[in-house]
């Protein structure tokens, strides 16, 4: 069963992890900068990075669901795009 879900469909190796794509990165630095500049940011600044960290992710989250290395990585897509939809629906 780990075999299957972290064996990469296209080298045939295992597959667990790799370097951040640019969805990700883009999620990271927006994360970072919005964190140190939480206090100091003026209101505009502040939304633009939630803005930015959020559709970083959920670009992420969908690129991993429709080309994810192994059903591992489709997996996790799945579920962050699954949080970030569910944390962002209006109560």
């Amino acid at each position: 069963m780990l075999e299957w879900a972290f064996r990469s469909r296209r080298t045939g190796r295992i597959t667990i992890g790799q370097m951040p794509n640019l969805a990700l990165g883009l999620f990271l630095v927006a994360s970072v900068m919005r964190r140190l500049l939480r206090s100091s940011a003026p209101g505009g600044c502040g939304t633009a990075l939630d803005v930015a960290s959020i559709g970083a992710l959920v670009w992420w989250a969908g690129d991993e669901v429709v080309r994810g290395e192994n059903p591992w990585r489709r997996f996790l897509g799945g579920a962050v795009m699954t949080w970030e939809l569910i944390r962002l629906w209006p109560r």
